[in-house]
């Protein structure tokens, strides 16, 4: 037990550090800031990857962009974070695009849409 609490207490530092790295300090132009949000953190068990979902505002080509940025700054996000995090080894990073809230969006206009489409009589059904 003691492990997973370990493993999510760093995705929870990794998540808050990476966070503040976004917004302030990765200098890519391709990574356009406050349009990048870091969704979650998930570490191994053994600390040594960590995968970090990051949520994109904009154009499929802008999403691609960031994320070609975000990769070109793994490297630059790990040696922050070994300055950063307290830890022996510091994981390897792997950004990931999060699209649920784009599909959480579109899902809830199609039930938006159904339920408009529907006949007032069927409501009471």
């Amino acid at each position: 037990m003691a492990t997973s609490r370990r493993v999510s207490r760093v995705s929870a530092l990794i998540k808050r550090e990476v966070s503040q790295l976004l917004c302030h300090e990765i200098k890519d132009d391709r990574v356009g800031a406050g349009m990048v949000s870091v969704t979650d953190v998930v570490v191994s068990g053994d600390l040594q990857h960590a995968k970090i979902f990051v949520s994109i505002y904009g154009s499929d080509e802008a999403r691609a962009e960031t994320m070609e940025g975000l990769a070109s700054s793994s490297g630059f996000v790990r040696r922050e974070l070994g300055q950063r995090v307290r830890l022996r080894r510091t994981p390897e990073v792997i950004f990931l695009e999060d699209r649920s809230i784009e599909r959480g969006d579109r899902v809830l206009t199609l039930l938006t849409q159904l339920n408009q489409d529907r006949p007032l009589g069927e409501e009471e059904e």
